[in-house]
């Protein structure tokens, strides 16, 4: 009976294996289909996006907590794992019930339709990839499930019955060997598909070639000489000015938006006595600024890597704003991405002399598609979540009461200053040492108010001033170095700074959410 339990179970084996090869045809089909359309018209980046809507605050701090940049490809994987998951599902239904089979793969095509429609920046027409993914999909399965109907009396017929019933179809063996040539001859194609889309869609997109032919203007206003002295002399440290392809990318955009910047335009309304549209020939003609400044995102924890320090180029947000002269009453200004994320900027941040830009450059070349290209938002002091809107498309003048971005209406609060930070590069977390003269150093930041202190205690000692390195500007995180006669033992090395307003950064521990982490980093190492 056992041999015979184990029998009937292969069907319902090679069901669920049709359910996923049906779930490859239908995103395979989608992205070859989704080359002709818009990157957000596919079903894993629309899936993938809505999935980010609708996660909890906690679930995405968990994410960049455990993975930092890394969080989207987690998120692909684990998207993976779940269509493949209830493609096995979907795949047993039909097997048993073609009809539940049929309304189960109609369901998931409509609420696959329903994510990408509601993206942003995308029309009826966008649904067309993946509705001619799912009719594929179910043509897929319906195939591969004819030769499992037909296994389906054999395992539990008795041997002349079974014996007439070969005769009469060609066997179950013959069946099981169409049936996996079939899955696997589909497997194989809808891999081609959906590398043929995705390097059709790079065929068909230009935007990398324009990007690396764009010629920047020069700044009106140049950026102040980097002084001598800016990096710390602790080997290891971070590099003061982070290159572009190690800068951090924390967004909600899983498609990265790509935008002719022929086709870019900035539409600036609201609480406005005059609306009106930049193009991005109007701000390679205007004076533009070039200024260090460094970003940090309020996700990164105390201690963590989601900061960095580069050489933007723009146009100032406050000469924007001049031209259409918000009106009394006004207080934020809703900045909107091509891709539908909105962040709430304080009007006061904007209209000062922090050189808040319109940025259109990052050290010395055009933005990095990734970083925001054709242009985003750099604002000084604040984290990026209420700030740094990438692929920036719309400015709204209006008032914190009136209105919520993205991350305010999930919990997290509507102004972000950066909070007084001191970060511990080296030694690393669970270094071993030498006994003796041991080298530390960090960074740390209190952007718009600067650094003047950073102190280091270990253990639980007395806490040591560090030496500083030069400052750049308030604007640029600063870096230390400290010098440790380290003693055999487990140690723990903590730091903490003290900005221009004599606020030295707390010791109470806090979580990303709503405003940003704090607290002391502590290392723990062992010195022999």
């Amino acid at each position: 009976m056992k041999k015979l339990g184990l029998r009937t179970k292969g069907p319902e084996t090679m069901a669920a294996l049709a359910g996923v090869v049906s779930a490859a045809v239908v995103l395979a089909v989608a992205e070859l289909i989704g080359a002709f359309f818009t990157a957000r018209a596919t079903p894993v980046f629309a899936l993938g996006s809505t999935f980010i809507d609708f996660t909890p605050s906690w679930m995405k701090d968990f994410a960049i907590a455990t993975f930092g940049t890394n969080d989207k490809a987690a998120l692909f994987v684990g998207m993976g794992v779940t269509i493949a998951l209830l493609a096995c599902v979907l795949g047993v239904v039909a097997y048993k019930k073609w009809a539940l089979g049929v309304l189960g793969v109609l369901f998931m095509g409509a609420v696959i339709v329903a994510a990408v429609l509601t993206r942003a920046g995308v029309g009826p027409a966008d649904a067309i990839p993946s509705v001619l993914g799912t009719i594929a999909g179910l043509i897929v399965l319906r195939r591969l499930m004819v030769p499992l109907w037909r296994m389906k009396a054999w395992p539990e017929a008795p041997a002349d019955v079974a014996a007439d019933a070969d005769r009469q179809v060609g066997g179950a063996g013959t069946s099981r060997r169409r049936f996996f040539a079939a899955a696997g001859i589909t497997a194989v194609a809808a891999g081609i598909a959906a590398t043929g889309g995705r390097l059709l869609g790079a065929a068909r997109n230009n935007i990398a070639q324009a990007r690396n032919a764009l010629t920047l203007p020069a700044p009106v206003k140049a950026a102040p000489p980097v002084p001598a002295g800016v990096q710390s002399p602790v080997a290891g440290v971070t590099s003061w000015l982070t290159p572009n392809n190690e800068f951090y990318r924390i967004d909600t955009a899983l498609s990265v938006p790509e935008i002719n910047v022929e086709d870019w335009v900035l539409r600036v309304h609201g609480m406005v006595e005059k609306e009106i549209t930049l193009t991005f020939q109007d701000l390679l003609d205007a004076d533009l600024i070039e200024s260090h400044v460094t970003l940090t995102c309020v996700s990164n924890p105390v201690g963590g890597k989601l900061a960095g320090n580069a050489k933007w180029l723009g146009m100032p947000i406050r000469e924007v704003l001049a031209m259409a002269k918000p009106k009394e009453g006004a207080d934020m200004v809703l900045s909107t991405s091509i891709d539908g994320f909105s962040a709430s900027t304080p009007l006061e941040v904007l209209q000062d002399d922090r050189d808040a830009m319109l940025a259109i450059g990052m050290n010395g070349e055009p933005l990095p598609i990734e970083h925001g290209y054709p242009v985003r938002m750099v604002v000084p002091g604040l984290y990026g979540f209420v700030s740094a809107t990438k692929w920036v498309v719309d400015l709204e003048v209006t008032r914190f009461a009136d209105s919520k971005a993205y991350w305010t209406e999930r919990g997290w609060s509507e102004r972000g200053p950066i909070k007084t930070m001191a970060r511990v590069d080296v030694p690393g977390s669970f270094a071993k040492l030498k006994a003796g003269k041991v080298a530390v150093g960090g960074t740390a930041w209190a952007q718009t108010r600067g650094i003047t202190k950073v102190e280091v205690q270990i253990d639980d000692g007395d806490w040591v001033e560090a030496t500083l390195s030069t400052e750049a500007s308030t604007i640029t995180w600063r870096q230390w170095s400290y010098e440790w006669d380290a003693t055999p033992g487990m140690h723990y090395v903590k730091a903490r700074a003290t900005d221009s307003t004599g606020e030295v950064q707390t010791d109470k521990r806090a979580d990303p959410v709503p405003d940003g982490a704090s607290g002391w980093q502590s290392v723990a190492v062992t010195v022999e």
